[in-house]
């Protein structure tokens, strides 16, 4: 195994052509996160996802089970509901035609039914989308490709996620959408790239100190895993100290928890954020080569405590800095990959996540491992050459 570890070339954070690579073989064939079971927690309630040209909805139905389809009407393709989440009632029904489903997905009503010849309302109704729910979050695999579960991606980690009680969760606002005008493993890369924490993070690395870990989970790394504990860190700025002397104890995590931040990115592209007193997931959306948005949404057990309270909002303003210092870094980054003085970089051995990444895309799209960009008119031909002559 080589120990020259390098960063992907740089071609790959602009190029048109590999973003076309990604979207299959990165995107639509892996678990992508719709939301929590308690974003809908009423009969008829949905909620929206959408990831390229793919539109997705889970709705809960009269029964009381989630369901996930595609958000497209089987007669003349028309978006069926609109925004982020709601509640549809009874029935979906088209806004163009005002064809009918129940929330089974089944064809339920068809205007001028006489004039459609042989309708076989079996085959008319919703599509259904591959689902998995794991801890009350609902996943969906929108291309069926062989694969883990989620279930079986967290398995080295699940003993120390069960305590969070994530299954109980309640959303504490609305979904968050913030457009970074990068390359989506510019966000990804630097979600997992812990050598900066104590050069571009003097809050965060105030607040963590020495205590930043790295892990990558066995069977494939599909989890990669940071922490810090707030509790041997030193306290710079207000937010910290007021953060370390309000939060107040936390009945179902063990001592050593009161004070851990942890993040587990599963790959390729959501991230869990997950403290003592709530937790976020941020999910990675690419929109085009250059451009990504990030899909946040925070979430935590009822607790009325005022302390709570002032601890999750103290929380807010910790990562509000870090992300702001995050956005210039990446930004940085984005252009210095665009000019003709960069082509890669070495990474350090431990960096794991970030060499483990950079294999991930190489394994899955090998034109990857080329540092000098095909003609982007033959890059797919070149990938697929080179996965040719792989196998």
């Amino acid at each position: 195994m080589t120990t020259n570890f390098r960063s992907l070339p740089s071609w790959t954070y602009s190029s048109d052509a590999f973003f076309e690579l990604e979207k299959r073989a990165l995107f639509l064939s892996t678990w992508q996160l719709v939301c929590h079971l308690s974003n809908i927690p009423n009969n008829g309630d949905y909620f929206t996802f959408e990831l390229f040209d793919e539109r997705i909805v889970a709705i809960r139905g009269d029964d009381g089970v989630v369901r996930t389809f595609h958000n497209v009407c089987s007669h003349r393709a028309a978006r069926l509901l609109d925004g982020d989440s709601g509640n549809c009632g009874k029935r979906v029904t088209c806004p163009y035609h005002a064809w009918g489903y129940d929330l089974s997905g089944n064809l339920a009503s068809v205007p001028y039914r006489d004039q459609f010849a042989d309708l076989d309302d079996a085959s008319h109704g919703l599509k259904a989308v591959e689902m998995e729910i794991f801890q009350g979050f609902i996943f969906v695999k929108i291309l069926p490709e062989d694969g883990p579960s989620v279930a079986d991606q967290f398995a080295p980690y699940l003993e120390e996620i069960l305590p969070y009680r994530l299954e109980e969760l309640e959303p504490l606002a609305r979904v968050v959408m913030r457009p970074r005008n990068v390359n989506w493993k510019q966000i990804a890369d630097n979600y997992v790239d812990a050598l900066h924490i104590h050069v571009a993070h003097p809050g965060l690395s105030a607040l963590v100190g020495n205590s930043y870990g790295l892990d990558v989970s066995e069977a494939g790394g599909y989890i990669h895993k940071m922490w810090g504990d707030v509790r041997e860190s030193r306290k710079n700025t207000l937010s910290n100290r007021l953060y370390d002397q309000i939060m107040p104890f936390v009945d179902h995590l063990a001592a050593d928890k009161q004070r851990h931040w942890v993040y587990y990115r599963l790959w390729p592209n959501l991230a869990f954020d997950v403290y003592p007193e709530q937790m976020d997931f941020m999910q990675f959306i690419p929109i085009s080569a250059t451009t990504t948005m990030i899909r946040e949404l925070p979430y935590a057990l009822p607790d009325d405590r005022r302390e709570v309270q002032v601890a999750r909002y103290l929380n807010w303003r910790i990562n509000r800095q870090v992300n702001a210092e995050d956005t210039d870094l990446i930004s940085r980054v984005q252009e210095g990959m665009g000019t003709s003085g960069f082509t890669s970089g070495p990474l350090a051995k431990t960096e794991i996540c970030l060499i483990d990444s950079a294999e991930k895309i190489r394994d899955s799209i090998p034109v990857a491992r080329l540092s000098e960009k095909p003609d982007e008119q033959i890059l797919a031909a070149v990938n697929a050459e080179m996965l040719e002559m792989r196998f």
